[in-house]
């Protein structure tokens, strides 16, 4: 790879925490530049979310702030804003996620600086959104994850509420703005201007509840929870064996006739019960305790190596620690070593004429790069 994509853009990222970092690390590793703004008292707030520590910064800091570079500025004070308005005139995006209402107060609003600078593409992730009863009000990864229902259709069916086990609201709403400002980049190509880009975490848990949505709206009943199981395909769960779980997708008729006769069952693929998914979720309750026998009496090798000789789509349900030692993982790529540091990281899950963007740069200590950017003499 001669050259990343976006090699030459300019990216100036007013954020802190994890959702909006993360939108300037998808475009940090995709090439751009990507100078991170940060308070001189601390800076980004997830600088200091360990322990565990490494170069005195948290997991998290370092996962979302590679190729970076980082410069303070005390935004309360209006020679520094002046001074990041100006040097904004020279960029090509604009990411921020700070609280409701203060990007506005600051001066540094979308009106302002594409006043200045007419090809900017400025990119805000929220909370809420930017209209509604609840726009103005701030929040993390755990109270929207509540809010937006997605606890509710996670874990069983008549438990408690189950938190997702990864930021999928922070991630997700990183990686639509990521997506949003490459698309408003390519519009810019066409009409010369830049343009506002707007995501929540709430928009991306309404987005995640798209298909329970549109299976309510044709059903007119809600989402009921299935641990590993799914509301639409019978048989498509995780079942025990005697030494761990694998899941089953049999994700069609032609899949269940396989797995009936690999489970020793070849009566089920001519039993009217079972003929068709409707059918199959209809006498769910017959099936599944009887399926949950059958698989505990082998391993979850011996399971995978049976079903998979059948044709059944299946795989053991791994530990974490399982899927890293996996020749799969390693094979993949993903795992990369983050320059100057005894340091691994997930890589970018995207390839480019079969290459992995590669980590070029260590996360930033707090103001790093002040006098390479602003030089001795400024705000």
């Amino acid at each position: 790879m001669t050259a990343l994509p976006l090699a030459g853009i300019k990216v100036v990222e007013i954020a802190q925490n994890l959702a909006g970092p993360f939108a300037g690390e998808i475009l940090a590793r995709l090439g751009a530049d990507v100078v991170k703004v940060e308070r001189p008292d601390g800076g980004d707030d997830a600088r200091g979310w360990g322990p565990p520590f490494l170069a005195d910064l948290s997991p998290v800091f370092h996962a979302a702030n590679t190729n970076k570079r980082s410069i303070t500025l005390d935004l309360r004070d209006p020679a520094a804003v002046a001074w990041l308005i100006e040097y904004v005139e020279g960029a090509d995006v604009l990411v921020q996620n700070l609280r409701p209402g203060v990007i506005g107060e600051l001066g540094l609003g979308p009106e302002t600086l594409l006043a200045k600078n007419p090809r900017l593409v400025y990119c805000s992730l929220w909370t809420f959104g930017t209209s509604g009863p609840l726009r103005l009000r701030p929040g993390y990864e755990p109270m929207v994850q509540a809010f937006a229902g997605l606890m509710m259709v996670n874990g069983e069916e008549g438990g408690p509420p189950m938190r997702m086990g990864t930021s999928v609201l922070d991630s997700g709403t990183g990686m639509w703005a990521a997506i949003g400002v490459l698309a408003a980049l390519v519009e810019r190509q066409r009409t010369g201007r830049g343009s506002i880009v707007d995501t929540s975490l709430f928009e991306t848990g309404l987005g995640w509840l798209a298909n329970h949505f549109a299976s309510y709206r044709i059903s007119g009943n809600p989402p009921l929870r299935h641990r590993t199981g799914s509301s639409r395909l019978v048989v498509f769960q995780g079942f025990e064996t005697k030494n761990g779980p694998v899941i089953i997708a049999a994700a069609n008729d032609r899949l269940f006739v396989k797995l009936a006769v690999a489970l020793g069952r070849p009566d089920w693929a001519t039993d009217p019960r079972f003929a068709t998914n409707a059918l199959r979720q209809e006498h769910k309750a017959a099936l599944i305790p009887e399926i949950e026998t059958i698989m505990l009496t082998r391993t979850k090798g011996e399971w995978v190596d049976l079903l998979e000789e059948a044709g059944v789509p299946c795989a053991p349900i791994h530990t974490f620690l399982e899927v890293l030692a996996h020749p799969q993982t390693a094979a993949t790529g993903m795992i990369q070593k983050v320059p100057e540091l005894d340091l691994e990281l997930m890589g970018l899950p995207i390839s480019f004429d079969g290459e992995r963007p590669p980590l070029r740069g260590r996360a930033p200590r707090l103001g790093e790069h002040n006098q390479e950017i602003r030089g001795g003499g400024t705000p």
